[in-house]
């Protein structure tokens, strides 16, 4: 993280002169120590997103998807009169262990079209689905999967 702020730094200025990359190094350090103190940052944070990259990866394109397949669902809902939507809440457990994961799966459900978090404490999740056929597979699904893959 302190080579991201330097290189930053050295990014906004410009150009590479000694003066800058030293004020840059102090620079880079005060804001290092700034986030340590501030939100808890620690190099181990760093590597644990590494070791996840790849699956992060994986998320968003996984994510990406959902959401066009659900948008064209949405669509053909709106667009065939005789198909009228049926609402339903789903309650389900996740098995997710942290909250970092759970609450990633609650964003990325509502982010999702046609469904929506309504509450989540911990593995616990109520869910209102714009009808029956968006609601399956809601606890095992491929976010879930995703989720228990990584390590936070």
């Amino acid at each position: 993280m302190p080579l991201l702020f330097l290189l930053l730094w050295i990014i906004l200025n410009g150009r590479v002169t000694a003066e800058i990359l030293i004020f840059g190094i102090a620079i880079a350090a005060g804001v290092t120590f700034a986030a340590y103190k501030a939100i808890g940052y620690t190099p181990e944070r760093d590597a644990v997103f590494f070791r996840n990259f790849p699956l992060i990866l994986r998320y968003v394109a996984v994510l990406t998807a959902e959401i066009i397949k659900s948008a064209v669902g949405i669509i053909r809902y709106a667009l065939n009169k005789d198909k009228k939507p049926e609402p339903v809440i789903v309650e389900f457990h996740s098995g997710l262990p942290t909250n970092q994961q759970n609450v990633l799966l609650a964003n990325s459900i509502t982010l999702t079209p046609g469904t929506y978090t309504l509450f989540q404490e911990g593995d616990h999740f109520v869910v209102h689905c714009l009808c029956d056929d968006f609601s399956t597979g809601m606890a095992d699904s491929k976010f879930v999967k995703l989720l228990g893959r990584m390590r936070m």
